[in-house]
């Protein structure tokens, strides 16, 4: 049997390590061809970047997208046991919350990176840290569950401090359930996401811990219902002009399915036309499900008429 697609958005305050988390979990678990991971590494130390290793992998990825369709929130794949993956990752900089709220409406589970380090914690869940706004908008906007990782515990004073990790766990508790989560719903896993502590095996510094790993986390996610046998529903993240291919929309497919020779109607505007042909992550599709992120070619509509925000559906 398939393995069930899920996306996942990656928040948290800027520094807090999110990109490393990732970059270390698309490098074990993804599909990244280990020349090019080897070619990252070179030219990461060439450049004195080496404590960047995994974060760096995320940005060369990020760079090698860009011949392709470039789409503002980076898309990555990686695989647990249960689920494959996509990562919709959301930086931390303030700019980028409008870039969040398109993205974060799609992830069906929300990874909250907390920097666990002294100063640093207390910087993100300040009034003008992003850890509660993150969490906040991830709420506001549908995304249900969460997983908590306390970051850097690698660093933290004493190493591995298992009160530092009771005190955040505390703190972010209390917010989150103000926020509306169930804090007992949600695992909180003490991790380093550059040493590789608890991210997918169990660490031994970390032996006070009996919790999930980030990995096991992952897996205990529940299954997100996907209708596919409800008629169409594709709200557009963007739209794009492609040279030689034509007019490009993009979204994930909420409900329905969506193939090539379909004929769609776009909402409000009512424009209908012919869907051409339909690729997920630079590979042609027969058929998209509900939870797929595509990019569909469209017949004789200008880029002009399409806006993000519009939705397709059966005509």
């Amino acid at each position: 049997k398939e393995k069930v697609h899920i996306n996942i958005v990656v928040i948290g305050h800027v520094d807090s390590g999110k990109s490393t988390t990732t970059g270390h979990l698309i490098y074990k678990l993804g599909g990244i061809d280990k020349r090019v991971i080897e070619r990252f590494e070179k030219e990461a130390a060439e450049m004195n970047k080496r404590s960047f290793k995994y974060a760096w992998v995320l940005d060369k990825l990020k760079a090698e997208r860009e011949r392709g369709i470039t789409i503002d929130i980076a898309l990555w794949k990686f695989e647990t046991t249960k689920y494959y993956c996509t990562v919709i990752d959301a930086p931390g900089h303030r700019d980028f919350i409008k870039n969040m709220i398109t993205g974060t409406s799609q992830a069906d589970c929300a990874v909250l990176i907390i920097d666990s380090t002294t100063g640093g914690f207390e910087a993100g869940i300040s009034k003008d840290g992003q850890t509660r706004e993150h969490a906040l908008l991830a709420f506001t906007l549908g995304v249900k569950q969460m997983i908590c990782c306390c970051n850097k515990m690698d660093a933290t004073t004493p190493k591995y401090s298992k009160a530092r990790y009771d005190e955040i766990v505390k703190e972010v508790s209390s917010y989150l359930k103000k926020v509306g989560y169930n804090p007992d719903k949600i695992p909180f896993v003490p991790i380093s996401g550059f040493e590789g502590d608890n991210m997918i095996e169990r660490s031994t510094n970390l032996d006070w811990y009996k919790g999930p790993t980030l990995l096991e986390a992952l897996d205990q996610i529940n299954e997100p219902k996907r209708p596919s046998d409800k008629p169409l529903w594709l709200p557009l993240q963007d739209v794009y002009k492609i040279g030689g291919i034509g007019t490009v929309p993009v979204g994930r497919v909420e409900t329905g399915v969506l193939k090539p020779g379909m004929v769609v109607t776009f909402g409000p505007s009512g424009l209908t036309t012919e869907v051409k042909s339909v690729e997920m992550h630079h590979e042609a599709l027969s058929e998209a499900l509900p939870g797929d992120n595509v990019g569909f070619n469209v017949k004789n509509v200008a880029v002009k008429d399409l806006k993000r925000g519009f939705v397709a559906s059966n005509s």
